[in-house]
C-alpha cells in the first residue's frame, strides 16, 4: 500500500494511517514541501500521512469519502522530526468563497486527500484518467440527484399545504353538516348534495309526515315555494302516494281554508306535479287520522 514521503517516517496505509495527498494549490503545496524539510517537486501520489498534522488541522465533524478524517482547506503539517517547521500550522478562522464550479473542485471533494501508492505501477495513469472520468460522471450523476431531491421536497411540501387545506374544508363541512342537522333529516341532508331533486330520492316516513306539516302550514303555493328554492322536500305526488290511508272528494274551499279545519286534508289546488280531472274541480288527497 502507499507510504508516507516525510523524511524518517515509514508510516503507510496498510499500517492504518491515512495518507493525504500534496494540495495542487502551488502556494500550500510550497509550504507542505519546505516542513517535509525534502528538496523534491511532489507527484500526483505523493503523500503525507496523518501523524505529521496536529489535530486543530483536521474538521471536527466531516468525514471524508472514505470514511476517515478530513484536512481543513488551509491545513499544513507541522509535526516532523527534523526541528520546528518555517510554516506554521494556520489557526485563524477561513472563509471559502466559490469563484466558479470547476471539475477540479469536485476532484478535490473526492480523492485530494485519499489514499495512494507511494510508487505508481504499470498501468497506473490509465487507471487515474478512468478514475476521473468515473468522479466525473459521479459528480454529474449527484448534481442530478440533487435537483430531483428538490423537485420531490417541493412536491411533498406543496401537498402538505393541500392536505392542511382539505382539512380546513373537511372541517367546515362538519360544522355545515351538524347544523343541517338540528332541523333537516338524513335523506333531506343527502337529497341537498343531488344537482335537482331526483325521482330516485328515497324518503324517510318523518319526512313524509314533516312534510305533510308544511304543507298543510303553508299551503300550496308556499310548499312549490320551497322546493323551487331547494329545501329538501318531496313532490307532491311522492307525498300522496306515500299516504296510507287515501280519500278522494271534490271540494269549493282553498287549501288554506282547508288547513284552518284540522281535519288533515291536502289538496292539489295549483301543483305543477299533481293531475287535475275533467272538471275544473280540485282533487283533494288527504289522510285520515
Amino acid at each position: 500500500m502507499g507510504g508516507c514521503y516525510a523524511p524518517n517516517c515509514s508510516n503507510s496505509s496498510s499500517m492504518g494511517k491515512q495518507l493525504f495527498r500534496f494540495p495542487k494549490d502551488p502556494v500550500r503545496k510550497k509550504k507542505w514541501v519546505v516542513n517535509c524539510r525534502r528538496d523534491f517537486e511532489p507527484t500526483p501520489h505523493s503523500r503525507l500521512c496523518q501523524d505529521h498534522f496536529e489535530q486543530s488541522q483536521f474538521e471536527e465533524i466531516a468525514r471524508s469519502p472514505a470514511g476517515g478524517k478530513k484536512l481543513k482547506p488551509n491545513a499544513i503539517p507541522t509535526l516532523f522530526c527534523v526541528g520546528d517547521p518555517p510554516y506554521p500550522a494556520v489557526t485563524s478562522p477561513y472563509i471559502l468563497l466559490p469563484l466558479k464550479p470547476e471539475p477540479v473542485e469536485k476532484e478535490l471533494n473526492f480523492g485530494d486527500h485519499g489514499y495512494a501508492r507511494r510508487t505508481p505501477l504499470p498501468g497506473m495513469e490509465e487507471e487515474d484518467a478512468e478514475g476521473t472520468a468515473e468522479d466525473q460522471h459521479r459528480c454529474t450523476q449527484c448534481q442530478f440527484l440533487k435537483k430531483k431531491l428538490e423537485q420531490e421536497m417541493q412536491h411533498t411540501a406543496r401537498l402538505q399545504r393541500e392536505g392542511e387545506e382539505m382539512k380546513k374544508r373537511l372541517y367546515r363541512l362538519d360544522r355545515i353538516e351538524k347544523g343541517l342537522q338540528n332541523f333537516l333529516f338524513e335523506d333531506q341532508i343527502r337529497a341537498l348534495s343531488l344537482t335537482k331533486r331526483s325521482r330516485r330520492a328515497v324518503w324517510s316516513p318523518e319526512t313524509i309526515l314533516k312534510a305533510r306539516k308544511i304543507r298543510c302550514a303553508v299551503g300550496t303555493k308556499g310548499y312549490e315555494y320551497l322546493r323551487e328554492i331547494g329545501y329538501p322536500l318531496p313532490s307532491y305526488r311522492t307525498l300522496c302516494n306515500r299516504l296510507e290511508t287515501k280519500i278522494m272528494v271534490t271540494t269549493d274551499l282553498t287549501c288554506e281554508e282547508l288547513a284552518e279545519l284540522g281535519l288533515g286534508l291536502m289538496a292539489t289546488c295549483d301543483s305543477p306535479t299533481g293531475a287535475v280531472g275533467d272538471n275544473d274541480e280540485e282533487e283533494l288527497i288527504g289522510v285520515l287520522s
